[in-house]
């Protein structure tokens, strides 16, 4: 098994910045990809970025130019630092990652989710 756990969240003034982190630890082969995503109320979850072992990153329309993901693969951690905070961007984070646990076997691992709250 992997576990994922998260790091950081809590409130901020709109305009403000948050930064994230997830450590993956277990019965870990190798990572194919680490992510974040979230999940608003009354909204289904929704991709937030991502970053591939190579560190291809993917991000949201939403939040392209203001958050930046990246990847630690010595320490199997994952980063997301939000900037030009927005209420809308309200939401548990969650993050996320896709492992081998051995050469052949693979499976998408969830963190339990760290909350968000852009508010003044």
């Amino acid at each position: 098994q992997v576990q994922l756990v998260e790091s950081g969240g809590g409130l901020v003034q709109p305009g403000g910045s948050l930064g994230l982190s997830c450590a993956a630890s277990g019965s870990i082969f190798s990572i194919v990809a680490m992510g974040w995503y979230r999940q608003a109320p009354g909204k289904q979850r929704e991709l937030v970025a991502t970053i591939n072992s190579g560190g291809s990153t993917n991000y949201a329309d939403s939040v392209k130019g203001r958050f930046t993901i990246s990847r630690d693969n010595a320490m199997n951690t994952v980063y997301l630092q939000m900037n030009s905070l927005k209420p809308e961007d309200t939401a548990i984070y969650y993050c996320n990652t896709r492992a081998y646990t051995d050469y052949r076997n693979w499976d998408d691992y969830w963190g339990q989710g760290t909350r968000v709250t852009v508010s003044s």
